[in-house]
């Protein structure tokens, strides 16, 4: 069963896992240059770089969808610059998967594909797509609903080691962002993690830098530019979240159940 899904940060690469491990024929699409904070566990990644790894699978970059069946029956995940996921009307998903989490419906339609998922708030079940699936931190997270929307964007993170928005760096003001700490890194409260334009980024918080935007990236005032996780487990920005793997095996769910694949 071929799927494709649209958009390739770490929410996106751990859905797009949980799909190729339980077997399914992956395209994933994403921009230029993608803006993802986990490089480290981002099949977006490949698109910079050709080729990346997460967790033993391995996604290469693809200039034209031609290329993306010897990929998949290479065992590895194709990626392509394709914001708008136009390539399906080559690539002729049973499925489609947008996993952008934009908080909004930017380009997707019931009729992309004979299943479409949505992941987060945005969409309605039943018009948008086929199904959603609720990405907010919490009992209901992971949740499948074939009617209706998802929980609303509150624009607070969720709580991990007892941090909400204190975890994440935004920029301080619009220009040319440069990274001075790396993924992985331990810091203290009050360290300069970037510059952006010469003006300092700081961490509120102690704790390992799980994500990071690269040096080059133009950014807007308060854009999402890094995350700094209190648990200080440098492993965990090196693994996908439980988070994504969470949504990742709801989307197989939800595909089994909307296509009517038996195991």
């Amino acid at each position: 069963m071929k799927v494709l899904v649209k958009g390739a940060g770490d929410i996106a690469s751990g859905v797009a896992y949980q799909l190729h491990q339980a077997g399914f024929r992956v395209l994933m699409t994403d921009v230029e240059k993608p803006t993802s904070i986990r490089r480290s566990v981002c099949f977006s990644e490949a698109i910079v770089d050709g080729k990346t790894t997460v967790e033993g699978v391995t996604a290469v970059r693809i200039n034209d969808v031609s290329e993306a069946e010897r990929i998949i029956d290479a065992g590895m995940i194709p990626v392509i610059v394709d914001p708008e996921a136009r390539c399906n009307d080559i690539y002729r998903a049973d499925a489609v998967i947008d996993a952008i989490l934009a908080k909004e419906n930017l380009c997707t339609s019931i009729h992309d594909a004979p299943v479409v998922i949505a992941l987060g708030p945005g969409f309605c079940a039943g018009s948008d797509c086929h199904a959603v699936i609720e990405t907010m931190r919490g009992h209901t997270l992971g949740r499948i609903y074939y009617k209706g929307s998802a929980k609303p964007n509150t624009g607070i993170p969720g709580v991990i080691g007892g941090f909400s928005i204190e975890r994440i760096l935004r920029a301080p003001v619009a220009g040319t962002f440069e990274q001075v700490r790396q993924i992985g890194d331990l810091v203290e409260a009050g360290e300069v993690c970037a510059y952006v334009d010469g003006v300092p980024l700081k961490t509120s918080i102690a704790g390992v830098v799980r994500g990071i935007l690269p040096s080059g990236t133009e950014v807007t005032e308060g854009m999402k530019s890094g995350d700094v996780d209190p648990r200080g487990a440098v492993v965990n920005c090196y693994t996908i979240s439980d988070k994504a793997l969470c949504i990742g095996g709801a989307a197989v769910v939800a595909l089994l159940h909307l296509s009517g694949l038996k195991l």
